[in-house]
């Protein structure tokens, strides 16, 4: 039977976290500003949860399960996604010297040299395909 109410606290405890945890929650909801600027924000996710529970002695034959469980969220902004134009810029928050930290500091220079180089590639194209 302990089993049982281990088994049910873990299940309801789960369903809670599923209820709190959600892709909407990593990348928000666009945010349009009036002047075409569209607006995503980027946030860190981490979640843990902990449950457990025991059979209790008693005088009686009855048998007695007490348990508990818990869960945790933290939710840290980390940048915004900036579509503007077509174009797209990730703008960091706060910057540390986690390793995740620098490759999101490295997008921003990498989106620009791949879209210089697009662009590039489209002028070299278009100057070399013959008018008609």
């Amino acid at each position: 039977m302990a089993e049982h109410n281990s088994h049910a606290l873990m299940g309801i405890t789960m369903e809670k976290i599923k209820e709190m945890v959600s892709t909407d929650q990593v990348i928000g909801q666009p945010i349009t500003m009036p002047d075409g600027i569209t607006i995503l924000p980027v946030c860190k996710v981490s979640y843990g949860f902990a449950s457990g529970g025991s059979d209790l002695p008693t005088k009686s034959q009855k048998q007695v399960f007490g348990g508990g469980g818990g869960a945790g969220i933290t939710m840290e902004p980390v940048a915004f996604l900036v579509v503007k134009e077509g174009n797209v810029r990730l703008m960091q928050i706060s910057s540390s010297s986690n390793t995740v930290d620098k490759v999101v500091d490295a997008v921003p220079d990498v989106i620009d040299k791949v879209s210089g180089f697009v662009a590039k590639a489209k002028e070299k194209k278009a100057a070399d395909t013959p008018e008609e």
